[in-house]
């Protein structure tokens, strides 16, 4: 009898240990969903954003518009959207190859998904190039602007901001012993950090213009072209009244010294700023998204910075919501001719709600039509989402900073409060027009074109905000014509170089204004022009060598030293500053091509 109950015993224990072998295989089945996406014409269409419903995974077409992605269920529905096509979902069979094909949408509807640019140049192709991660951080891959035939191409332009977040992020990087992302490396925000030469603009006039042809201390054959723009500088005493909603990430992410608390940090200084006609809400959004803190005046100082310590970090990020809300008590308390601003503080880590690029991109598209003016601060490392933030920016026509510790802080929202939070000038756009007697060929310095919006055929080039007293340098490599080496020799300054247009709106108007500028042919040796060109040369030279520029070839970081060293003020805490970053940046890049090429050093 009791062997016949070992064996039932065994018996059953066979069943269910069969059962559980069973049950796993099921559970661990995997397949593998194959396929490419085309468009009409049969085009390969790369960098298809693709959602998988059952996960929520995205993922994205490769360089051959094909893609494979593991699935637990042979049977999914994915979506496969791209800016400028008609989004498509399927439901897809594992066993069955996928022939995704993708159809343009009309222009009047994708008008309002269009990519932007940050510089163009009529009639020129675009290119591609690759998407930069690191760690889990991700930035938009970035394309170097080429050299430019003038006699085929002589108009070209560039969105115009005071964008600055790059250079922090840069620092950031170095402190840590970290080496840079090339496409982390935006050499105009690097050049607007610094704010150099500013000039008072006439007093019937909002922007001051000059340029300054010298020669290129990277490449002596060729010539640098700088414009020196500085804009109107408002009185703080008579400016219009704020109405700003801090817009806060709570969530599990912000969880860090470097994040939440510096936050609070910095919004402390900026209350410590306000009027008591000026007025702010804040809106947080992590475990729940709601109003924190109702319109208060900016007198009640007491309330608003208690509302801001008693902010605390948990739950997931769904920024999709919290941007919608405060974008709605913004509208609810507009102050007709005032200032009325959304300060977006986040690490840019949205996991809730819209999450990508092109979804995130249609959502404050639609927003801007308000008038509410956005603010971006970035926070954060290892999952700091860089290219979602300043995308956010760039379509909210507003700014973006990253704030990489509390003297950043300081900077951004003390010591340069009305650049960062007072518009002056909105849409602003510069076209240059070179004369081809004098400019065989042009490369504009930064200003990189995301690839994505290079790619994208109907992206067009949108002006951006210029703040309060705020002066931005840029740069022009060229190649000069046999006329223009003639014209130096024999100490000839007569001629056009080049006439500059630019175009912008006054805050809260539709109505487009121009500054004219014609820049003469005068050109300048190196050693006699103004210091400060010679400091924003050695930025954009330490811009290029973090970028491994293929146009800086003739330099290193010891040259960049030496020009820094030589050109910037005794008394400028921030060139002093810079100067230590480069030297640091030496070091660690010195090691990385030592070890690389097992002995040599650089």
């Amino acid at each position: 009898m009791y062997f016949i109950d070992q064996c039932i015993q065994l018996k059953a224990a066979c069943h269910i240990l069969v059962f559980l072998i069973f049950s796993f295989s099921l559970y661990a089945q995997q397949y593998y969903v194959r396929g490419e996406v085309k468009d009409e014409s049969g085009n390969i269409l790369q960098n298809v954003t693709i959602r998988q419903y059952k996960t929520g995974y995205i993922f994205r077409s490769g360089s051959a518009g094909t893609f494979g992605i593991v699935a637990n269920h042979q049977v999914d529905t994915f979506s496969f959207s791209l800016v400028g096509y008609r989004t498509e979902t399927l439901v897809v069979d594992a066993e069955h190859y996928v022939n995704v094909k993708l159809r343009l949408l009309p222009a009047s509807v994708s008008n309002s998904r269009r990519d932007k640019l940050s510089s163009f140049t009529k009639d020129l192709g675009k290119e591609e190039q690759k998407k930069w991660f690191t760690g889990d951080e991700t930035y938009a891959s970035l394309l170097e602007n080429h050299f430019v035939n003038a006699k085929r191409f002589p108009n070209t332009g560039m969105s115009l901001n005071v964008d600055r977040a790059s250079y922090s992020n840069i620092r950031r990087f170095i402190t840590l012993n970290s080496m840079v992302p090339p496409d982390a490396v935006r050499i105009e925000e690097m050049l607007n950090y610094f704010n150099l030469n500013y000039h008072e603009p006439a007093a019937n006039e909002l922007f001051h213009l000059k340029t300054t042809l010298s020669s290129c201390p990277w490449n002596q054959d060729n010539q640098l072209f700088y414009i020196d723009l500085s804009s109107r500088k408002l009185n703080l005493d008579t400016l219009p009244p704020s109405h700003l909603v801090f817009l806060i990430d709570v969530s599990g992410s912000m969880d860090m010294p470097n994040r939440l608390p510096l936050l609070q940090s910095a919004f402390r200084l900026l209350v410590n700023n306000l009027r008591d006609k000026d007025s702010v809400a804040i809106v947080v959004y992590g475990g729940v998204t709601g109003v924190m803190l109702n319109t208060t005046s900016g007198g009640e100082k007491e309330i608003i910075l208690k509302a801001i310590d008693e902010l605390t970090p948990g739950g997931s990020t769904p920024g999709e919501s919290g941007i919608k809300l405060a974008y709605s008590v913004a509208r609810n308390h507009f102050i007709k001719g005032g200032n009325n601003r959304v300060i977006l503080a986040t690490d840019g880590d949205f996991n809730v709600g819209l999450k990508t690029e092109t979804e995130l991109d249609e959502m404050i598209t639609a927003q801007r039509e308000s008038g509410v003016y956005l603010t971006c601060l970035g926070v954060g490392m290892g999952n700091y989402k860089d290219s979602k933030i300043h995308l956010l920016a760039e379509k909210g026509n507003g700014n973006f900073a990253y704030l990489d510790n509390f003297k950043e802080a300081e900077k951004v929202l003390l010591k340069e409060f009305t650049q960062t939070l007072y518009s002056v000038a909105d849409d602003v756009y510069m076209n240059v027009e070179f004369n081809p007697e004098y400019v065989k060929d042009y490369r504009l310095v930064g200003f990189d074109n995301k690839v994505g919006a290079l790619r994208d055929s109907l992206s067009i080039i949108e002006g951006g905000e210029i703040g309060s007293g705020h002066s931005m340098i840029a740069m022009f490599e060229l190649v000069p014509t046999e006329i223009n080496k003639g014209a130096i020799k024999d100490n000839f300054t007569t001629g056009k170089l080049a006439d500059i247009k630019l175009q912008y709106r006054h805050p809260n108007d539709t109505t487009h204004h121009y500054f004219n500028y014609t820049s003469r042919f005068d050109f300048i040796p190196f050693a006699e022009i103004d210091k400060c060109y010679h400091f924003s040369a050695s930025v954009a030279m330490f811009g290029s060598l973090l970028r491994s520029s293929p146009f800086v070839k003739n330099i290193g970081w010891n040259e960049v030293v030496t020009l820094a060293q030589s050109s910037s003020g005794n008394n400028d805490l921030l060139q002093k500053e810079f100067i230590t970053l480069v030297q640091q940046a030496k070091t660690l890049y010195s090691k990385v091509k030592k070890k690389k090429s097992g002995g040599a050093n650089w």
